[in-house]
């Protein structure tokens, strides 16, 4: 998602007024966010309900990997097809992956204690708020700190890959660390995005709607995946 250039209206706008704009954006993508994380644990909590489902999912790799790949698609889609949506199929769309996930994450509770579980997920909320709120108070430039963020999460996808055939342990937990440190580094970059996009939304109210729901996407997207990366460290497998 790029930043849109701003406009020179805004540019002569006084500083409360671009603080007003901003933190009402910020506050409509958290929003939605965690309306994503609460669908995506009630999916997720449905599914472990439905034996048969879960079943499905756990012992048939085809039926694994065309969630993933759906999942995959829905992003890909939302991300670059949103100026044709309306806000209300943005919406479903975000809402439709929310679920897919919580499906998908499912076997995260078959796999590790819900006391682990619920202690990791504790430790990424008060991580996720620490790095956003440093990505939206602090005055330092992330923009290059992102770049080089991007290029390694890039990295890091390859040797996860790689390590499908390797299986080497060493090589799992050098991802999983390296992983943590970039997750957390891209929650404040995405943040501070966000806060400098918000002024050249204009005042465009559907402009303003979708671009919360992509912004709440990337956050939802640095929160899970770091979750998963602390649930390899923190995590008690059952």
């Amino acid at each position: 998602m790029n930043n849109p250039q701003l406009p020179l209206t805004y540019n002569n706008q006084s500083t409360d007024l671009q603080a007003e704009i901003q933190h009402s954006f910020i506050m409509r993508v958290y929003g939605w966010m965690a309306f994503g994380l609460i669908i995506t644990a009630m999916a997720a909590l449905m599914t472990l309900s439905i034996p048969g489902l879960l079943m499905a999912i756990v012992s048939n790799t085809f039926v694994f990997l065309g969630l993933v790949i759906s999942e995959l698609v829905v992003v890909v889609v939302l991300s670059r097809a949103i100026n044709r949506f309306s806000p209300a199929v943005a919406g479903l769309v975000f809402t439709g992956y929310a679920i897919l996930n919580g499906i998908t994450l499912s076997i995260v509770m078959l796999v590790y204690t819900d006391t682990s579980v619920a202690l990791t997920f504790g430790i990424t909320a008060c991580t996720f708020g620490i790095m956003t709120l440093f990505g939206y108070t602090t005055h330092r430039d992330l923009t290059k700190m992102g770049s080089l963020l991007i290029m390694a999460l890039f990295g890091l996808i390859l040797a996860s890959l790689a390590n499908l055939f390797f299986n080497n342990s060493a090589i799992y937990w050098i991802v999983t660390y390296v992983g943590v440190l970039i997750f957390i580094g891209l929650i404040a970059y995405d943040t501070q995005k966000l806060k400098r996009m918000a002024l050249g939304l204009g005042s465009d109210g559907q402009m303003m709607q979708k671009a919360s729901i992509l912004g709440a996407l990337s956050l939802y997207l640095d929160f899970i995946n770091l979750f998963l990366m602390l649930l390899r460290i923190f995590g008690r497998r059952r």
